[in-house]
């Protein structure tokens, strides 16, 4: 599938652009906010190639595509207006409070740096590296280039703050970039390494050292955002372009040195200390507690709430020691994943774990755990297990993050500080956390999935024959009323794209074995099931239409699947006044699903039929129509 097609497929499936308010992404996902969630259909968007997964979130509606992200959001602004400044001004129906809008808001703010802080750290961490080799030397010319390169994004922190802030408030990017470049002005910055008296028209000013820090600038330019509309609002229409910005500089500069910057700095101070206090009261317990949860903050979105704390503990402290033991948990999944692929014999999961192990390897972990380890429960408990241990150890080793970046093989370079403390605790919690979890899935194991849909009205492709076929007679597994397929209200089953058959509209809520046979499939839902002979006849019943919304109720299951069954046995049972009740149709087709392997298939039997009275008659390849076994 091309971009573009997944972009307008994506753009169709959230309830139009004209749903959309907002639009940025992050390394796997593309976060949207929209007036009406109720407008977006969730269930095709996770059905639609190229999706891992559909998260709702902090007041986002997440949709997760991978490490293709940047790709498939370029792809949205060709498609689509939705990125377009003209839509500015739209709002949700339901606007977020609470902690979901701090969530919406800290990850809106942060999630368009992370490419680059990633790649900033894992050059910082490289030099790191090269230092303590002794391969360059703090003063070589050429360590004080790439040091610029990679440090400049963390020194000037503010400024790209002051950016993604004012887009996400709707204030001036240049009046808040110039608030911004005021708290790093070189006279400013004197004042402060110089300790000279500092007041504004009497006020006293504790100066503050603001470059690589997160509040005080995210806190401004919250407050230019509104006092500009308000301005805006006052000032004529003719001055208001240069006497809104004016105001703005003479007002918020002062006012954030004077209080946002001060009050900034202690409370991410504060912050940054009581959770280096958890890890120092017992660092073996916090790296568990870090190790085990990484990934569960994750699904939820309210990771985000911890990346500020990472980031100012590096500014502030040179250092960070809460992160690493998250590292645990990337490695966990990814192990769990890696386990998944060694026990599966599911072709297409053994495909997505392998590719979803490689991926998660560098940090982006969304298509192991959406795709994989998370729908088969078991394995993501292994992760979590695992995460904890290797977390444990990591925090124990005292490990540090001296950059930013999301923990992968590429960032290893991030955790290697002077003489390389800590590194190696690092690299045995990584390694744990990887085993245990690959092991523990391996013995635990899980619910191996079919090679099918799990909604086959979705899917025309036709199961692998296991045999030859020939001439078959298959015998009704329903007792009810004999209609064609062209009766059933779905053109998946009407038109024959599944298969050839018949339908039937059930008078009694049993279904039985049409044929001695191994069930091949059945769905989780119960409302399907698949059986094929010794002879090849691979048949699909589908109980109803649409009545895999019902989740499973209204229906018992007496099958699993690599059964053998016999002719007759009852396979599934349901209750047909109930689901004609809840508002679905109980006609039920049965497909021969590997049609083109016959010649001719015939119905045999019109009007009422009874359970194990024959049904259908199936010719193989040229036979003659007669000797029917």
């Amino acid at each position: 599938m091309s971009y573009e097609k997944l972009a307008k497929e994506i753009v169709h499936l959230v309830g139009g652009e004209k749903n959309v308010v907002s639009l940025v992404h992050c390394a796997t996902r593309l976060r949207f906010v929209l007036k009406d969630e109720a407008k977006a259909d969730k269930e095709k968007l996770e059905k639609t190639e190229g999706i891992i997964t559909v998260k709702q979130s902090g007041g986002q509606f997440q949709v997760v595509v991978g490490n293709k992200v940047p790709e498939v959001y370029s792809a949205i602004s060709k498609v689509s207006n939705i990125l377009d400044e003209s839509k500015k001004d739209e709002k949700p129906a339901k606007a977020n409070k609470g902690f979901g809008a701090i969530i919406d808001v800290v990850s809106s703010i942060f999630a368009p740096l992370l490419g680059v802080m990633a790649g900033a750290g894992i050059l910082k961490g490289l030099l790191l590296i090269a230092s303590n080799a002794g391969w360059l030397t703090p003063k070589d010319t050429t360590y004080i280039i790439l040091l610029a390169a990679a440090d400049s994004l963390f020194y000037f922190l503010p400024l790209l703050l002051a950016v993604t802030t004012a887009r996400k408030f709707e204030g001036n990017i240049f009046v808040a970039l110039t608030i911004a470049g005021g708290l790093l002005y070189p006279s400013i910055v004197t004042l402060k390494t110089e300790g000279t008296p500092t007041d504004f028209f009497g006020i006293p000013i504790v100066m503050m050292s603001y470059s690589s820090t997160v509040i005080p600038i995210i806190i401004a330019i919250i407050v230019m955002s509104k006092l500009e509309k308000w301005c805006n609002r006052l000032i004529h229409e003719s001055v208001k372009n240069f006497i809104t910005p004016l105001i703005l500089l003479v007002i918020m500069l002062p006012l954030t040195l004077i209080v946002f910057g001060p009050f900034g700095v202690y409370v991410g101070n504060g912050i940054a200390t009581g959770l280096i206090a958890a890890f120092g009261f017992s660092p073996l317990l916090a790296g568990a507690i870090m190790g085990a949860c990484w990934q569960i903050l994750v699904i939820f979105g309210v990771h985000w709430g911890l990346v500020p704390v990472f980031i100012n503990n590096i500014a502030v402290n040179g250092r960070d020691g809460i992160k690493p033991s998250a590292a645990a948990s990337i490695f966990a999944q990814t192990g769990a994943a890696f386990g998944v692929m060694l026990k599966t014999k599911n072709k297409k999961l053994k495909t997505l774990a392998g590719s979803a192990t490689l991926t998660a390897l560098f940090g982006i972990t969304e298509p192991a755990v959406y795709g994989v380890t998370l729908p088969l429960k078991r394995p993501f408990i292994a992760g979590i297990i695992g995460g904890a241990i290797g977390g444990a150890i990591i925090g124990q080793a005292g490990t540090q993050a001296f950059a930013s970046g999301a923990p992968g093989l590429l960032t290893l370079p991030i955790f290697y500080g002077p003489g390389g403390q800590g590194f190696p605790g690092l690299i045995l919690g990584i390694s744990v956390s990887f085993l245990v979890s690959a092991i523990l899935t391996y013995i635990l194991g899980f619910e191996d999935p079919v090679e099918a849909e799990e909604s086959p009205e979705n899917s025309t492709k036709e199961p692998a024959h296991t045999t030859d076929v020939s001439n078959e007679e298959v015998f009704s597994p329903i007792e009810g009323t004999v209609v064609s397929l062209s009766e059933v209200p779905d053109p998946a089953f009407a038109s024959e794209a599944m298969g050839k058959g018949v339908a039937i509209e059930p008078t009694s809520g049993k279904v039985v074995a049409p044929f001695d046979g191994t069930i091949t499939v059945a769905f989780k839902k119960k409302h399907a099931l698949a059986v094929v002979s010794p002879k090849g006849a691979e048949i699909l019943i589908h109980v109803g239409v649409d009545t895999v919304k019902l989740d499973g109720k209204h229906f018992t299951s007496h099958i699993k699947e690599g059964d053998q069954v016999k002719a007759g046995d009852l396979l599934l049972e349901f209750d047909v006044e109930q689901i004609r009740a809840a508002g679905y149709p109980t006609i039920t087709p049965i497909i021969v699903t590997n049609s083109s392997a016959y010649s001719e298939i015939l119905p045999t039997t019109k009007g009422q039929v009874r359970v194990q009275e024959p049904l259908l008659k199936l010719f193989g390849g040229t036979n003659e129509k007669e000797g029917i076994a």
